[in-house]
């Protein structure tokens, strides 16, 4: 039997009591979260059946006990900003089962110790914000089963990357400002695919140009504007549009899209910006940050709507200026973190960075709510700086220190609103640039050197390296845009994995042609999307689909793991879920019963996914086509979105947009199926649809039920006039929580009010679906139902081809039992 304790998320203060070394049965202890201070009892010694021990984000003092080291079963160590520091004891060589050991942001000193090269078991190591000095130990080539790694700072002693030669089943590696030297090893694990790589110092010959995209302008001598002066003053909305303040500062737009490397310079090449890392665990990143707080402490409030986050560096170039002194204004403000005055652990969050100018450290360890005084204030950090060489570079450098994962997991970084750069001087020139060029942008490496001859020796400001390199061709130049790059595929890769295409192999036909299933040489499973000639899908519009599910990334979303571009031959490979489409698993006869707890949490992920597509995705994302057979279901029956080809991105100062209708009829809002009138609010009326079979197992429309039963929303709002909702339920669904139930159903009547402006948002649908809000009360039956003949206009819009979703002979004789018994689970 396992016993465990968890005291995480509640800000408790004090010292740790020495009693909880009695309690020698646990095998899980976390105290995570709180204000717990003072020393850590040796008595914590004594747990020694512990697997888990986590301890982080709180204000310990001193050092690790040494009796830890007797915890011989510690499988997972969190300890990352838990206060404690020192050098790491040498009993904790005792602990040869460890797997997760998260120890950033730890005043650890002295070397990495060599033993930990034994716990051969370990698959995530964290040292990111430490004191350690180099080098990294040769005995990590023995860690044979990591699969991240990440180490950041040490001082004194230089490393090379020999060591990773064996880590064959290593796909993260973070090893920035490490004065690491030498060369990139050729062997390295086939799954890595990544490295962050920020400030070291590695040689390359001059044939590794070849994967480095767009370095010409932004190489450290910044060869295209160096010796042509055209600017004295740049301004920047970071992360968010143009705005024009009081005093008449045009701050220029700068929300292009953001990825694990990309760079973007404007079309005038008056400045640029590079942005490089990723965020550990997190499962929706984003780089850009947005609120409605009313910022205090400044006239102009508006600048701190929007800001842009990285994970690791950002960056941002000056380009073309005159030489001589400026003066730099960087805008910040703390806008996602809890006060500290409320004390919960919410409010121990805590963002830490480096600033610098011109690459020389002006900043360290720099706590915008620390310099503010608090959240939501806003403070202005002002540099001055000489420019000689016609460019500047302004870089905010995330150095592993502060937490990591509060408010939400992997969230940290530096973060900016704004920056100005002003003359001290009077300028001579005309500010116009040479051309007008479109708008460069490029996701890839992003590097500074100094080239000499025959040897670049160059720091790496960040690197993701494709590993396995493959073979240009004039279709693939349509990809150097996209961000991020996805991996390609050649025709007869995919023609080998699916066996020519077999029909036995077939998964369904969508609008924009068949599925199969596949079987790539490396093992996995995938669904290769065949573009048919018949969707009329040119170059530009199959890029811009690749762009927009590589550039969206979220748990309830299906991965695009790359595609195909080989003459006219256009096809997508996604990830392959095992319990295909959700439609077939409430309609149809695979056998696969959804308990209670699995229908909910279909409808939350569902939820959290369109929330993710309309409000945190950059661009944002209409679905257009939200439906029970877009819902896709994964081993564990976890749902995930798919299809993207009928999406459509729109900006965000753009109410709706009139468009051709795409989409199934049964799930097409009133205002898109009619005008063509398409708003996010069309996906939350499919979502409604969606939420209501899922809760009475059958479609929402089947001409075989009784004449009060066809349409499923008709029914719905009938029942629920009459206070008999839960008869909506599925009979198969036996136990049920009332509460639950009746949530849904009002959240999904909600969603299919006639008015968009009467449907809430994908994340208040969340709110109210997880019980964090209440569900707001439905007032009025829709018009659609109570003006029109329901029948009348669905039967008008339903064509003879148009599938109705029917369902089983066993669906149709349960559902004419409307009445059933439930046991209510408390």
């Amino acid at each position: 039997m396992e016993f465990c304790r968890k005291l995480d998320q509640n800000y408790f203060t004090g010292p740790l009591p020495a009693f909880i070394g009695r309690m020698t049965a646990l095998t899980s202890l976390s105290i995570a979260y709180n204000a717990f201070s003072g020393t850590i009892p040796k008595e914590l010694g004594y747990l020694t059946e512990l697997t888990l021990l986590s301890i982080g984000v709180n204000n310990f003092s001193g050092t690790f006990p040494p009796e830890l080291g007797n915890l011989v079963k510690l499988e997972e160590l969190y300890i990352n900003s838990c206060g404690l520091g020192g050098e790491i004891p040498s009993t904790f060589a005792n602990l040869k089962r460890m797997i997760v050991l998260a120890a950033s942001d730890v005043a650890f000193t002295g070397n990495i110790p060599d033993f930990i090269g034994n716990w051969t078991g370990l698959t995530s190591l964290r040292f990111q914000g430490n004191s350690f000095e180099g080098p990294i130990p040769s005995s990590f080539s023995n860690l044979a089963s990591l699969t991240s790694l990440r180490i950041s700072d040490l001082s004194n002693v230089s490393s090379t990357l020999d060591f990773i030669k064996n880590l064959k089943s290593l796909n993260d590696l973070f090893l920035g400002n490490n004065s690491l030297i030498g060369t990139l090893p050729k062997e390295k694990s086939y799954t890595l695919l990544t490295m962050n790589l920020v400030a070291n110092n590695f040689t390359f010959d001059i044939s590794n140009i070849s994967v480095l995209p767009g370095l010409n302008c932004l190489q450290r001598d910044f060869p295209c504007t160096r010796n042509i002066p055209l600017y004295a003053n740049f301004a920047i909305k970071c992360g968010g549009p143009m705005k024009t303040t009081a005093d008449g500062t045009v701050f220029e737009a700068e929300y292009s899209s953001s990825s694990a490397a990309s760079f973007s310079v404007v079309s005038t090449e008056k400045w640029a910006v590079s942005d490089g890392g990723l965020f550990a665990d997190r499962e929706s990143p984003r780089y850009f940050e947005n609120t409605l707080k009313q910022v205090t402490g400044t006239n102009t409030p508006e600048l701190y709507q929007t800001s842009r986050i990285s994970p690791g560096s950002l960056r941002y170039y000056g380009l073309g200026l005159q030489n001589g002194p400026y003066t730099i204004n960087l805008f910040f403000a703390e806008t996602r973190f809890a006060a500290r005055s409320s004390q919960t652990w919410e409010s121990l969050a805590q963002r830490v960075f480096d600033i610098y100018i011109q690459g020389y450290r002006q900043l360290k360890d720099f706590d915008i709510s620390k310099e503010a005084g608090g959240v939501d204030r806003a403070i202005t950090k002002t540099f001055s700086v000489n420019v000689s060489e016609n460019h500047l570079e302004i870089h905010l450098f995330w150095a592993g220190k502060g937490t990591c994962c509060n408010p939400v997991q992997g969230y940290y970084g530096p973060i900016i609103s704004a920056l100005n750069v002003v003359p001290d001087f009077t300028p001579n020139v005309s500010g116009i640039p040479f051309s007008t060029r479109k708008e460069k942008s490029r996701t890839g490496v992003i590097v500074g050197v100094s080239i000499s001859v025959g040897v670049v020796s160059l720091i790496l400001i960040f690197a993701v390296l494709y590993m396995r390199m493959r073979k240009d061709s004039e279709d693939e130049e349509v990809l150097l845009g996209v961000g991020p790059r996805p991996n390609t595929f050649s025709y007869s890769q995919l023609r080998t994995a699916t066996e020519d295409f077999s029909p036995s192999n077939k998964l369904g036909e969508g609008g924009y042609g068949p599925v199969y299933k596949g079987m790539l040489s490396d093992g996995r499973e995938v669904a290769v999307k065949k573009l048919s000639v018949a969707s009329n899908q040119g170059t530009n519009q199959f890029v811009t689909e690749i762009a927009t599910i590589s550039a969206v990334q979220h748990r309830n979303l299906v991965k695009l793991y790359g595609c195909c571009i080989e003459a006219n031959r256009r096809l997508l490979v996604y990830e392959y879920l095992e319990n295909k489409s959700l439609d077939k698993t409430l309609f149809g006869k695979d056998g696969i019963h959804l308990d209670w707890p699995t229908r909910l949490n279909i409808c939350l992920g569902t939820a959290r996914g369109l929330a993710y597509l309309h409000e945190e995705s950059r661009p944002r994302i209409v679905h257009r086509d939200v439906k029970a057979s877009n819902i896709l279901l994964d081993a564990n029956l976890f749902p995930k979105i798919s299809d993207f080809g009928l999406a459509i991105l729109y900006d965000d100062k753009k109410t709706h947009i009139s468009t051709r209708v795409a989409g199934t009829i049964g799930y097409l809002a009133p205002e898109y199926a009619m005008r063509g009138h398409l708003t996010e609010k069309a996906d939350v009326f499919g979502f409604g649809v969606v939420a209501l079979e899922i809760l009475s197992g059958r479609a929402n429309s089947d001409s075989s039920l009784d004449d009060e039963r066809v349409y499923l929303l008709e029914w719905a709002w009938n029942l629920h006039e009459s206070g008999q909702s839960l008869q909506l339920i599925d009979p198969s669904v036996i136990e049920f929580d009332e509460n639950e139930a009746l949530r849904v159903v009002g959240v999904a009547l909600l969603c299919t009010q006639a008015s968009p402006a009467m449907r809430p948002a994908m994340s208040r649908v969340v709110a109210m679906l997880a019980g964090d809000i209440e569900v707001s009360a439905v007032t009025s039956k829709p018009g659609y139902l109570t003006d029109w003949d329901f029948k009348d206009i669905t039967g008008t819009l339903t064509t003879e081809n148009t599938r109705a979703s029917s369902i089983s002979e066993a669906s149709k004789s349960r559902n004419k039992s409307q009445n059933h018994n439930h046991k209510r689970i408390n």
